[in-house]
């Protein structure tokens, strides 16, 4: 059913698998039903990915949005849990721009098996596997590009080493192939996918029918560290990208350019709102959320710290997440029970606090 406004929620997965919807708009709940223990979660806007001991389980928040590029519209179903993606260790997992069409990559680790899952199918409530390629084992990616998917191949000592495109029946596609040593981090924008490499960043789009995986090198000189983990607005071009070195790795795909913004202490979470102003949210290592302006890297707003069990506790430092959408930010604080709205353009501004009756274990805010 097509709505007037986006149906933003938070969808809550608790230690034990149950899962909560909160309607950030009206603030009622939802209890959608259980899945098995959890020990990540993704989302596309839509669906949520979450990992179990079965392998990837597949909730349906009922809530989207359908991304035209000059306008957009808001959709909202009934939520289900639609079942599991068999697969060993926890997947990495790579969603599209669209909930309702192209693919989302599963890469799951100890087995090496990449999936490409047919989100058409999805939106009926049926899980399709588009196809199935079993690799050795590695910490990889499979990146969803029109039909197919980009999907990682390892070096002889096992670290991923290189990117093959692969067709929508997991055919390798013969020139379709470039080196990212050290492959880590993904994301896929309004311009392109990106899978970042210890020496920049490729960037996979399709001219006409025909994949292209096009490098971009960190700039020259530069001596902090790879970004081995991506967040952004969904639909927007820039990224941020975090590495070990105190500051933020800003890529615009649009541009092809980097850009570092020296932090005063290093980031555990960074994500690009790329708007007028530009802002880019993190969150530091001792639980503070900070907000600064791309052009200058001039720091506007910044909260005291929201973690102080979370940093005590690795496992639920794990499960820290850190979204954005066109107003708010939001980060969850598992240990605490807690999920903070922040208004990023108002000084990072405590806007709610917000106490779900599902146990934010895991957060994935829906409807985007």
């Amino acid at each position: 059913m097509e709505v007037a406004e986006p149906q933003l929620h938070l969808v809550t997965i608790d230690h034990t698998g149950d899962v909560g919807m909160l309607n950030l708009l009206e603030n009622g709940e939802t209890k959608i039903g259980t899945i098995g223990s959890p020990s990540a979660a993704a989302t596309d806007g839509r669906y949520v990915f979450a990992g179990t001991p079965k392998g990837t389980e597949i909730i349906d928040s009922g809530v989207w949005t359908w991304d035209h590029g000059d306008h957009f519209h808001y959709y909202r179903a009934a939520p289900a849990v639609l079942g599991t993606v068999l697969g060993r260790g926890t997947a990495t997992v790579s969603t599209g721009m669209l909930s309702t069409a192209g693919g989302t990559g599963l890469f799951f680790p100890e087995s090496g098996d990449a999936v490409l899952l047919d989100n058409a199918a999805l939106s009926k409530g049926e899980i399709r596997e588009r196809f199935r390629v079993q690799l050795p084992a590695h910490e990889g990616v499979a990146v969803p590009l029109g039909e197919g998917a980009v999907v990682t191949t390892p070096d002889a000592a096992g670290r991923p080493a290189a990117l093959q495109y692969y067709d929508g029946g997991g055919k390798a596609l013969e020139g379709a192939r470039a080196d990212c040593p050290e492959a880590r981090g993904r994301i896929v924008t309004r311009v392109a996918g990106v899978v970042g490499c210890s020496d920049g960043a490729v960037l996979i789009t399709l001219q006409g029918e025909t994949p292209s995986l096009e490098k971009v090198p960190y700039p020259e000189g530069t001596s902090a560290s790879p970004a081995v983990k991506f967040d952004a607005r969904k639909g927007r071009p820039t990224v941020a990208g975090v590495g070990s070195s105190p500051g933020v790795w800003l890529l615009n795909t649009r541009q092809r350019a980097w850009q570092w913004m020296p932090t005063a202490v290093p980031m555990l979470r960074a994500a690009a709102v790329d708007d007028q102003k530009g802002h880019v949210v993190t969150l530091d290592a001792e639980g503070r959320v900070h907000v600064y302006v791309a052009k200058t890297g001039a720091e506007v707003g910044g909260t005291e710290p929201l973690l102080p069990k979370a940093l005590s506790a690795s496992s639920s430092l794990d499960a820290v997440s850190l979204t954005v959408d066109a107003q708010r930010a939001y980060l969850n604080a598992p240990a605490e029970g807690r999920v903070y709205e922040i208004d990023f353009a108002d000084g990072a501004r405590i806007a709610r606090t917000l106490s779900p009756s599902v146990h934010p274990a895991f957060v994935a805010e829906t409807g985007r």
